[in-house]
């Protein structure tokens, strides 16, 4: 029989050309209709998920803060002088910042001076030298004060100053006090209210206002006009008139509200001479 070698060399050329392209098989023992059986794998029925339960992102106080405002208090408290108070705020350890500040910078100025001065929280400066506003916020500080005839270094009550923090330690990198270590120290500034008992106090930026006011408003809002602070714990201490106004570190970034500051000075001022 005479083999048809034209037919075998084409039929084999097609194999090899399957073999590369990949094709293994060729025929099956029935017909496959490969669109049903894409249109089936695309019908499967998705198993539903279940949803997770809402997240609460309302943020809460840290673990400790609670333990932390009640061991405060208790030692507010309990301190019936101003170097008590002192060494119970050195001795208190519910503060991560004490770990990390240099030095305690408890207050400056004259004891028995009828205008109280609180600010935020030590500055670098404050934390190598252990007291309030000695930086070039300080410096800004004294100048305001002088213009209307107050000092720190005066021994006279009518014409001195008192200074101190909300916060006694330095935050980290001088960030802006946290609410929770504003929380934890309330008690203690607030008891050195009492102890100090000034006639007049000046609360200088919006982390003292606001904390010591209670209250959500902004100091651009509450500067220029006359508060009252009432104790918002357990300490003890009177009503006792405020003048909010802008910390010096503010005015030296924004030379503009220096203008404002003196009406406020100049309010503070006035109620001194009547």
């Amino acid at each position: 029989m005479k083999i048809r070698t034209g037919f075998l060399s084409s039929d084999l050329s097609i194999l090899e050309w399957y073999l590369e392209q990949g094709v293994t098989e060729l025929l099956e023992d029935a017909p496959v209709d490969r669109f049903a059986a894409v249109s089936a794998s695309a019908s499967v029925p998705v198993v539903a998920l279940k949803s997770a339960p809402p997240i609460n992102i309302i943020s809460e106080m840290p673990l400790g803060t609670n333990d932390a405002k009640i061991e405060a208090l208790k030692l507010a408290q309990s301190a019936h002088s101003l170097t008590e108070l002192e060494a119970a705020i050195r001795d208190f350890d519910g503060l991560a910042i004490r770990k990390t500040a240099t030095n305690l910078v408890f207050s400056d100025g004259n004891p028995k001076a009828k205008v109280m001065v609180i600010g935020e929280a030590p500055g670098g400066d404050e934390d190598i030298q252990g007291k309030p506003f000695v930086g070039v916020s300080g410096q800004l500080l004294d100048r305001m004060f002088a213009a209307i005839g107050l000092s720190r270094q005066s021994d006279d009550p009518d014409t001195s100053l008192y200074i101190s923090n909300i916060l006694n330690w330095r935050p980290p990198g001088n960030r802006t006090p946290s609410p929770a270590e504003v929380e934890i120290s309330l008690a203690f500034i607030e008891r050195h209210i009492a102890l100090i008992q000034p006639k007049i106090l000046v609360f200088m930026g919006g982390v003292s206002a606001k904390a010591l006011l209670d209250t959500v408003e902004g100091i651009t809002k509450l500067r220029g006009k006359w508060a009252n602070y009432r104790p918002l714990t357990e300490v003890g201490g009177a009503e006792i008139p405020v003048m909010p106004t802008f910390h010096p570190s503010f005015l030296l970034r924004t030379p503009i509200q220096k203008k404002q500051a003196w009406n406020d000075m100049l309010l503070l001022k006035k109620r001194l001479s009547d």
